[in-house]
């Protein structure tokens, strides 16, 4: 039988099976875009709901992640906006108002590269971030995104 007689000749049955594993890439690309979009709508969503002074430090912690570490990806972790490396959580914000702590806290996870000797920083009290604070946490998230 020749390939007119099959329908398809080989090529038009290489090409089929290529575009139809583009189709589940982009399938695939897209889910995975569509829950990166419902994560960060979650991290944003949360922030919102905080008491005006954990708002204000969260969203400038959130500016602050996605101006130095744009690779990370929001979500949130045990209720607190988090930011993430390939699945791993490297730092999260938690309100002052979750626990009823006097601070709120910027806290870093194993996968944050901050290493420095036998000793380091893993989490920091906000009471307010100024010009200094704002260097300060930069630095650090930029670091550990690393």
């Amino acid at each position: 039988m020749s390939d007119d007689e099959q329908g398809f000749s080989a090529e038009e049955r290489a090409a089929m099976k290529e575009t139809a594993a583009e189709r589940r890439a982009q399938a695939k690309r897209a889910k995975a875009a569509d829950k990166e979009a419902a994560d960060l709508q979650d991290v944003l969503d949360r922030i919102a709901e905080m008491p005006d002074d954990d708002r204000a430090l969260a969203e400038r912690v959130h500016a602050i992640v996605g101006r130095v570490a744009p690779g990370l990806a929001a979500r949130t972790w045990y209720g607190m906006p988090a930011y993430t490396k390939e699945g791993k959580v490297v730092c999260f914000f938690k309100p002052a108002g979750k626990f009823k702590s006097r601070y709120a806290t910027l806290g870093f996870e194993d996968a944050a590269a901050l290493d420095e000797g036998a000793m380091w920083t893993t989490s920091l009290a906000i009471l307010a971030i100024g010009d200094a604070e704002e260097e300060r946490i930069a630095e650090l998230i930029a670091r550990a995104a690393s």
